[in-house]
């Protein structure tokens, strides 16, 4: 395996593939400093002089180079006309002057393309200035479209962007009106605004993929999202479909691709490196010498894949992007070690990652992750969110680059804000890492922490995306650091419509148990108050039904006591006189209310009272009935009591009727 260190070599050579750079020294019979001299022109201030052979060299390179064997006649030849003014680490009395980064821009504004070339330290605002001049289109109205990290202003210097050395950009002016000249060019735009289905094929894998892609998009940045499903490495994705005149930094939309389907195939493709066995350890010295030279510099967004397998050349990337162990230059833990107050740790968190990275950042949590899982997963349905884990460590070369390019991105911070709760961790000490494996085991089960366990330290950092579920918590997925924006944001989106799916079914779900709980109470207060009503009315049924029995009880004592005094009266009635007595009789006939008569003799002698006595001993007393003759009308009751028969005329014989009073 040649031990080749991945950075940048663009700085010092044009060159960005390991591949290309052996093949370049394979041409070059291993001539190092002619195959350096083949791509850059000596006016770029490269000084030749001779040096030592690799061989007797050896030992500026440490151990790989003390075992090195002889190198073969070709290369020790060509090693003794290396020149030592390309690599640092050999000493040489020559410096090399360090030419400028030029970037290049291809510029497309209606029917036109315009190719420019500048120095990365030059501001946005020189490129307007060369647009100006050669299409004739004042700066105040143009507007210079498809940076990467959105749209910028024109004193930004293109260093600090961190692109790629191609670059794709378009200009537009809303405030000049499009000849009819310009039909090609508006159909190029509205291209950049379609959608393009990509049907990939994987010969490996024997696997189709069907992608939706913006025309906007480059064709670099397709490659880099067909190489996180399929593990091939940009530089070894070997392509058949794209149009013979299609580059990496063209869109979609201008490549000439089909719309709206185009049908490609990928596959992983040899390096050159591998056909070289023989020779091989005097090659990774060679290709070690033209790599070392070069400047190291941060990786932007669009050279994200590049750092996937820096393991894989055996060079530590802490070293290589100046993260070692010198104590000058290294900075306050995020998170103090054995800390016994989750709170405190996070608020200690929380104040680091601001000093180190400023204060566009998410909003972390402040809390147990306990705290944090409640507050995402157990809430009403709609105030749901999901919860993002970002677990940091000092010790991966990929902390500073996530943390500061895509963790403080606005785009990233706001999405999170809006949809996530995020919570963080640092794992970067040893305990720290054991008491978070320990809450995850506790909050989302052994698998969880058992998948932490298994990324190294150079995977760092990451970010676990969680989603909580009815009857546990599901990890959606797990975002390394070796990711770019557009990637994150991308991925954090896609976990979002599978949450938002969800959300839309638990929201269902709450709302007809709602309903069902909003029917059963209404259910049971109709079922109480139906109770209630059945209560009142039995309770109305027995006071009357006790008013009944209290009015039959009065009565019936009245009756009672009529019956008693009737039957007094009955009893104290004088006799009834016979019909051929001495005395004078009076014989009465009364008809009673029914249409009964009562018949009876009494002495002409006898007051009317007895009379009375004697109606009322039949059930007519004279307080409710009223005793009256024929013919005339005359009412007897109203007469005095004392009076006899005779005086009242009621002899030798009267009929009478009885008339209830009114």
């Amino acid at each position: 395996m040649i031990q080749v260190s991945k950075v940048d070599t663009k700085a010092c050579t044009g060159i960005d593939d390991i591949a290309e750079a052996i093949t370049l020294l394979e041409l070059n019979n291993w001539d190092l400093v002619a195959a350096i001299n083949g791509v850059i022109p000596q006016e770029n201030g490269i000084l030749q002089s001779n040096f030592s052979s690799v061989a007797s060299q050896a030992n500026i390179y440490g151990p790989h180079s003390q075992a090195a064997p002889a190198a073969p006649p070709a290369a020790s030849a060509a090693s003794s006309s290396s020149s030592s003014a390309f690599c640092p680490a050999l000493p040489s009395r020559h410096i090399v002057e360090r030419q400028p980064r030029m970037l290049n821009f291809r510029v497309e504004y209606r029917q036109r393309t315009v190719e420019v070339v500048i120095e990365e330290g030059s501001a946005v605002g020189e490129i307007k200035q060369i647009l100006q001049t050669e299409l004739q289109v004042p700066v105040s109205k143009m507007q210079l479209k498809g940076w990467k990290s959105g749209d910028v202003s024109d004193s930004i210097v293109l260093q600090s962007l961190h692109l790629p050395k191609n670059n794709s950009l378009y200009v537009l002016t809303p405030d000049i009106t499009p000849t009819a000249s310009t039909s090609q060019n508006s159909v190029l735009q509205e291209s950049l605004n379609q959608n393009f289905l990509l049907v990939i094929s994987h010969h490996e894998a024997q696997r189709d993929y069907n992608l939706n892609f913006p025309g906007s998009r480059t064709i670099q940045e397709v490659k880099r999202n067909v190489s996180d499903l399929t593990n091939i490495p940009v530089r070894h994705q070997q392509w058949e479909g794209w149009p013979a005149s299609a580059s990496d930094s063209m869109t979609l939309a201008a490549s000439g691709i089909s719309y709206p389907c185009h049908h490609l195939g990928v596959c992983r493709r040899s390096s050159p490196a591998n056909t070289q066995e023989p020779t091989e350890e005097v090659n990774n010295t060679e290709v070690n010498v033209l790599v070392q030279c070069a400047d190291v510099h941060m990786i932007s967004d669009s050279e994200g894949d590049d750092f996937e397998d820096a393991s894989e050349f055996g060079v530590d990337e802490s070293e290589m992007f100046g993260m070692g162990t010198s104590t000058g230059c290294r900075k306050a833990p995020l998170m103090p070690e054995n800390t016994e107050n989750e709170v405190d740790a996070l608020l200690h968190f929380t104040a680091e990652f601001t000093t180190r990275y400023g204060e566009c950042h998410p909003v972390f949590f402040i809390g147990t992750l306990e705290a944090a899982s409640q507050e995402a997963f157990y809430g009403k349905a709609r105030d749901r969110k999901l919860l993002a884990i970002y677990l940091h460590n000092d010790e991966s070369v990929l902390g500073n680059v996530f943390c500061s390019q895509m963790m403080c991105a606005d785009s990233i911070v706001s999405y999170l804000s809006q949809n996530f709760i995020t919570w963080a961790w640092d794992v970067t000490k040893e305990a720290n890492k054991a008491r978070l494996l320990t809450m995850c085991t506790r909050h989302f089960g052994s698998v969880v922490a058992q998948t932490i366990r298994t990324y190294k330290t150079d995977q760092f950092p990451l970010l676990l995306i969680v989603m909580g579920k009815r009857t546990s918590n599901e990890v959606l997925n797990v975002i390394q650091g070796n990711t770019t924006v557009d990637e994150l944001m991308m991925r954090l989106m896609g976990a979002m419509e599978i949450f938002t799916a969800q959300q839309q079914e638990d929201i269902k779900d709450e709302d007809e148990r709602e309903a069902r709980e909003m029917v059963k109470r209404e259910q049971d207060e109709a079922y109480q108050l139906s109770l209630e009503a059945d209560r009142k009315k039995r309770e109305a049924q027995e006071r009357e039904q006790a008013e009944q029995l209290r009015l039959q009880q009065i009565q019936k004592e009245a009756d009672d006591e009529k019956e008693a005094i009737r039957l007094s009266l009955e009893h104290a009635l004088p006799p009834e006189p016979a019909e051929e007595g001495g005395e004078p009789i009076s014989k009465l006939r009364i008809r009673t209310p029914s249409g009964e008569f009562l018949v009876r003799r009494f002495l002409g002698s006898t007051k009317l009272q007895v009379l009375f006595d004697f109606v009322a001993s039949k059930g007519y007393p004279c307080d409710d009935f009223k005793l009256l003759t024929t013919f005339p009308r005359r009412n007897i009751t109203q007469l005095d009591p004392a009076s006899s028969l005779l005086e009242a005329k009621l002899f030798p014989q009267e009929t009478l009727f009885l008339e209830a009073k009114e």
